[in-house]
């Protein structure tokens, strides 16, 4: 009888695209993905095969839903930390852990633990008054950039006030970050894996370009300076190994003339590595489930001299923009070499539904193909 290796369980807790594109990765893989989704609609719920819905913010769920699993990973950060510290007292394998997962989901805990390792970021305040702010503002120059500590993404909890009194509904629900609005030359990010032994890999640096806070386009590789690409790679590690992270982590950085600023973190599958998946030896999503399950690191190299992806989103046209598989016809035949994307969510203004990726060696053809593609899907334009 030839014995064989049980296939290891890896819970996934959230049911978004992140998740549903880790299952795909999970099955090249044999790795069995379980998601914890809080409904049946959700874009992971729809494909994968095990799942479970249940409440990300009920503790009781979330130790029937870890009882089946070998580790447990995100595909979000808004998990209680006191319910992670909780799993881990249980004896969960969480990855990342609560100590380090916390970063991510609080501003301020982030700020202060990168300040306190050397990171270079903006220059920031805790405030927790309108007076506190103004001193703030007065001593690094209005307009100041403001952020609730936590539960904000894609331009929500951010907000740019010229004066400390547009803040003060905020200040009144309790402490803020007040940053240094950067005077930037583009928006980047670094991606990085590392598993529980410490091993690490990291991925070239990116260019987003951002529109009303939502990530609209990647451009990989980014075009910058040498010096700026390795400081920004270097300082990526640098958190990686500082917060002993596990599985991927994202650092969204500032690009400006005196060097690299780090701006936002994200300790999982992020949109800003969504071209991995066609433009790169191992894609983000397959590096996270061998960094959680600790097997070795797969190779980062780009399969082409560049990579452009373009976020699909909702248009706010309804009446425009229905049926993102109904655009497949065109743009399928109009440039076969673009890979599609679709979520299979509910299409809302604003919200991402899809996106699209193109490889190749001409970094602005890859950039009109994508945007004609995403425009087309979003029923901007007709042909």
């Amino acid at each position: 009888m030839v014995s064989r290796v049980s296939r290891p369980v890896v819970g996934m807790v959230g049911g978004g695209q992140l998740a549903r594109m880790t299952a795909q990765a999970a099955i090249a893989l044999d790795v069995r993905l379980r998601v914890l989704a809080a409904s049946p609609e959700e874009s992971a719920a729809q494909i994968a095969a095990d799942v479970v819905i249940g409440d990300h913010d009920d503790l009781d769920t979330l130790r029937a839903f870890a009882a089946g699993c070998d580790v447990i990973t995100f595909d979000h950060e808004h998990v209680p930390t006191d319910h992670l510290r909780a799993l881990e007292a249980d004896g969960v394998a969480v990855r990342p852990g609560a100590d380090a997962l916390v970063h991510a989901q609080d501003k301020l805990a982030m700020r202060e633990r990168l300040t306190g390792i050397g990171v270079p970021c903006p220059d920031w305040a805790l405030v927790t008054t309108a007076g506190e702010l103004a001193e703030f503002g007065d001593r690094i120059g209005w307009p100041v950039v403001v952020k609730t500590p936590r539960g904000g993404y894609d331009g929500r909890g951010v907000r740019v006030v010229a004066t400390a009194a547009e803040a003060a509904d905020w200040l009144e629900r309790g402490p803020l970050l007040a940053e240094a609005r950067v005077d930037y030359t583009r928006e980047l990010a670094v991606q990085v894996a590392r598993s529980p032994h410490g091993q690490a890999a990291v991925y070239p640096v990116v260019e987003t370009v951002q529109r009303n806070g939502i990530c609209r386009e990647v451009l990989a590789p980014a075009a910058i300076d040498e010096d700026h690409a390795l400081a920004a790679q270097r300082a990526a590690l640098a958190i990686a190994a500082e917060l002993k992270t596990v599985g991927m982590l994202a650092v969204e950085m500032f690009d400006t003339p005196a060097g690299v600023l780090v701006n936002e973190l994200a300790m999982r599958p992020h949109n800003s590595g969504h071209w991995t998946i066609e433009g790169a030896t191992t894609s983000q999503f397959e590096q996270h489930l061998r960094a959680v399950l600790d097997l070795p690191l797969g190779e980062v190299a780009m399969t082409a001299p560049a990579a452009v992806m373009a976020n699909v989103l909702g248009s706010d046209d309804p009446e425009r923009f229905g049926d993102l598989y109904g655009g497949y016809l065109h743009c399928l035949a109009h440039d076969p070499g673009l890979h599609i994307h679709n979520y299979g969510k509910t299409v809302v203004p604003g919200r991402k539904v899809g996106h699209v990726t193109v490889t190749g060696a001409d970094p602005d053809d890859l950039l009109e193909r994508a945007r004609h593609a995403a425009a087309f899907l979003r029923g901007e334009i007709d042909g």
